[in-house]
């Protein structure tokens, strides 16, 4: 049985102030956990050292071969959790979510996000960190 995801707004919350949605219903038989990825590619090096942009690009690459790992895709996620080390970089990881999220999410149903700024991620090297759930 594939998992049943009902992405939705309740009305009493209001919109929300950026690519996501504020609740997602979940019926499923397994969930997916994935560790917070980082902009490294298969052999362990930083992609985009000092570059937000490239780096966002290649956390979300990295997320994506995890579901598909697992038989997954983005239709699978059911939330996400983003560390950004600059809260300058806010207004970027926004702008990549408005032009990415419509390819990755072509129903407009895009899942809770929680946004945190943190010290520092692992290497300080690294820019942004996302972990995501998945239900599969």
């Amino acid at each position: 049985m594939p998992a049943e995801i009902n992405i939705y707004n309740p009305k009493e919350l209001g919109p929300p102030m950026g690519q996501y949605t504020h609740v997602t219903r979940v019926k499923a038989n397994e969930f997916l956990f994935i560790a917070g990825m980082l902009s490294g590619d298969a052999a362990g090096n930083i992609i985009g050292e000092g570059e937000f942009d490239v780096q966002t690009a290649q956390v979300f690459r990295n997320i994506e071969a995890a579901l598909k790992s697992a038989g997954a895709s983005w239709a699978n996620v059911v939330q996400f959790t983003t560390y950004l080390v600059h809260s300058q970089d806010i207004p970027r990881f926004m702008e990549f979510r408005v032009r990415e999220f419509p390819k990755m999410f072509p129903d407009g149903k895009y899942p809770p996000n929680t946004l945190l700024m943190v010290d520092r991620l692992v290497k300080e090297a690294f820019l942004v960190e996302v972990q995501t759930i998945a239900a599969v």
